[in-house]
């Protein structure tokens, strides 16, 4: 298995990646701080006086602006494939009283900034109502259901994949190699003359590097949710000495 477009959306919407703002007949784009709420909604902070700020402004009557949440992934290694790039397009408002409440404390499970704290001040949050959902990947550009984004979950290792790669090349190099090795031996794969190595993690799978440009997918038992449960799920490849005295223990 392997995430959908739908969840790689939803994963790059999520809040740990640089994203900008275009919108509607106003120049730009515009840096923004953001997270996706627990429907996918777009959640942005930004200062009062600031020009994003006075970019959503709506014109002529309207309650809300036309805007287009731009990010593009950022792989944790040299080498390592990226994930793409979202646009998020909808309809953008200015929040206040319990809904700026409400949507204060979904920003803060991502971004636990102290400028929450000053929402009736200098700061103001505006939510995206999700229209339009776009994901670029080598290229080719898929379009992505709204509803389908918005029942989708980020992928909760992308946050910390960086150290997840770090761990296992600094503390578990022979472990993790001689595993590759053996499942591409297994399926009958050629991993380039050197050693093939991890370069992205997520809940499905490995991405390992096998050299002169080629990447395949290991996928794990099954879905992890977190990073305990990796751990739990890599134990016997990360340890195998101890998996094996386990075994020999039961047996006895």
């Amino acid at each position: 298995m392997h995430p959908s477009p739908a969840e790689v959306a939803r994963t790059l919407a999520a809040g740990r990646l640089p994203g900008s703002a275009t919108i509607a007949c106003r120049p730009g784009p515009h840096p923004v701080r953001h997270v996706a709420d627990s429907a996918g909604r777009v959640l942005m902070l930004s200062r009062r006086d600031g020009l994003l700020t006075e970019a959503l402004i709506p014109t002529d009557g309207a309650d809300d602006t036309a805007m287009v949440l731009d990010v593009t992934d950022v792989p944790p290694v040299a080498g390592a494939p990226s994930l793409g790039r979202a646009w998020i397009a909808g309809w953008a408002v200015a929040l206040s009283g319990d809904d700026a409440r409400e949507a204060a404390i979904e920003f803060a499970e991502v971004d636990p900034t102290g400028d929450l704290l000053d929402l009736s001040g200098e700061f103001v949050l505006h939510r995206l109502e999700v229209a339009e959902v776009r994901l670029e990947r080598g290229g080719v550009t898929i379009e992505v259901d709204p509803d389908e984004y918005a029942e989708a979950e980020p992928d909760p290792l992308h946050a910390i994949e960086w150290d997840l790669l770090s761990d296992l090349a600094d503390h578990h190099a022979p472990e993790v190699t001689d595993f590759l090795k053996a499942q591409l031996d297994k399926a009958g794969m050629t991993y380039g003359g050197r050693d093939p190595r991890v370069v992205r993690m997520d809940r499905y799978g490995m991405l390992v590097d096998i050299g002169t440009t080629k990447t395949v997918r290991l996928a794990y038992a099954h879905p992890v949710a977190d990073r305990a449960e990796l751990a739990r799920l890599l134990h016997p490849v990360l340890c195998p000495r101890c998996s094996a005295d386990s075994a020999t223990s039961h047996a006895a």
